[in-house]
């Protein structure tokens, strides 16, 4: 399918899930609507993902895709923030009904600035899982799986982990999160940059290497407060650096199933988080919350093994086709 109509038709189901929010009653339609939403934004992340790529010059397509995670950082950053705000002063159904409006916003924009683009196509599933049996792909994307266990056990438990250990107030602890958020940006966007002038391998081993580092120390120096903040920047910025540089790295090992191995991605992706989650809990409640430092740490040690397994095979399957 045309990208451009991939994204509108996303879009579309996006603002029928809301619409479906706002207009029909019981805890079933909701969990109806949420399936929906979920689909959309899946759909649109995958597509826009890939049309960046398209879209960019030769040379600045981890730029481009880094802009795309960019702006799904700016998006929590300032939408959980005012959706509080909205919620606590009105109603939650505003919320969505300002959702809506950026919504369609989005398709219109999208239908005026976007050419169409040929996009890939059909692939039945057994030929998408198929991908999986390829080891440079399958270690690919378990370097995914295991950089975003670590995150997630982090991430999960950040807000305990700061009014336990570093004993900071409510109003602090909102501080702090609005700091990350501000890291997260820096991130997405060094991400691309560095992936475009010194290649994607530097960058992603860097930035898990950034994050282990930041998270073993942070399990030291916790209790101090002016060491333990920047430690937390860092490892936030690091960890943003990631995501797009990863996505760039999967569409340059196979660009002609890009949007497939974005969706694999992505799948890893939530896998990584729910694992994290459970893990993140059983630790916490077996040992205590500085576990999630060096649980965190070691995961992305476990990474970084996997990506140089990842990298040497890339290698080897590029000589062998040169040669």
């Amino acid at each position: 399918m045309d990208r451009r109509k991939q994204l509108l038709l996303a879009l579309a189901i996006i603002l029928l899930g809301i619409v479906s929010t706002l207009a029909l009653p019981g805890f079933g339609f909701l969990m109806v609507s949420r399936v929906l939403l979920g689909v959309g934004t899946g759909v649109f992340v995958v597509t826009a993902y890939s049309t960046a790529a398209n879209l960019a010059p030769s040379g600045q397509q981890a730029g481009a895709m880094s802009n795309i995670a960019l702006g799904f950082s700016a998006s929590l950053v300032l939408g959980i923030p005012i959706g509080r705000v909205v919620a606590a002063a009105y109603d939650w159904k505003v919320i969505f009904w300002g959702i809506g409006i950026f919504t369609l916003l989005g398709i219109f924009a999208v239908a005026k600035t976007i050419p169409s683009m040929e996009g890939e196509a059909s692939v039945p599933l057994g030929k998408q899982l198929a991908l999986l049996k390829k080891p440079k792909i399958a270690f690919a994307l378990g370097v995914t799986f295991f950089v975003f266990i670590s995150y997630s056990v982090v991430n999960t438990y950040i807000t305990p982990f700061l009014t336990s250990v570093m004993s900071m107030s409510e109003q602090e602890v909102s501080v702090i999160l609005f700091a990350l958020g501000i890291a997260s940006l820096i991130g997405s966007k060094l991400g691309g940059f560095l992936a475009d002038r010194t290649g994607t391998a530097r960058t992603l081993v860097g930035s898990m290497v950034v994050q282990a580092l930041a998270l073993a120390l942070l399990s030291i120096v916790a209790r101090t407060t002016i060491v333990a903040i920047p430690l937390l920047m860092l490892w936030a910025i690091a960890a943003w650096t990631f995501g797009p540089t990863q996505n760039y790295n999967l569409l340059s090992l196979a660009p002609e199933a890009s949007g497939i191995l974005l969706s694999l991605n992505s799948t890893f992706v939530q896998l990584g988080f729910a694992a994290g989650a459970g893990i993140g809990g059983i630790a916490v409640g077996g040992s205590s919350i500085l576990a999630i430092c060096w649980i965190g740490a070691a995961t992305v040690f476990v990474a970084v093994s996997v990506a140089s397994v990842s990298f040497g095979l890339t290698r080897t399957f590029s000589k062998r086709a040169n040669g």
